[in-house]
């Protein structure tokens, strides 16, 4: 199960948040070398989760969340959705970057949010 964006007060602040995460530049790739679309989808998230952390922190992000986050992005973004956001921020964080994903033309398909019982 992947989690919709949630409505109220805490959207609003995370659209001003998204906002700025926008409008920041992907880093290009070097001349005479190009990556698979799987790649540079995984380049691109990668990106955006790191801007996120920078720009606001891990703070209320539970360990197991950051781990499956990071093992997520470390196998190439290819494994299983197992990154469960459970905390407010967790869920803020998870929100930030579906919105960013699916604006650089990535479907939600690729995001690694899921939780199960």
């Amino acid at each position: 199960m992947t989690f919709p964006l949630r409505r109220g007060a805490q959207s609003l602040g995370a659209a001003a948040m998204l906002a700025l995460l926008l409008s920041a530049e992907a880093g290009s790739q070097p001349a005479g070398q190009s990556r698979s679309w799987t790649e540079e989808k995984c380049h691109r998230y990668s990106q955006a989760s790191a801007d996120a952390l920078r720009r606001w922190g891990n703070e209320g992000l539970g360990r197991d969340f950051l781990d499956r986050h990071a093992r997520f992005i470390a196998g190439g973004c290819t494994g299983e959705a197992d990154v469960c956001p459970r905390s407010p921020r967790e869920i803020e964080l998870a929100n930030i970057l579906t919105v960013r994903a699916l604006n650089a033309g990535m479907a939600s398909t690729f995001l690694p949010f899921a939780c199960r019982p």
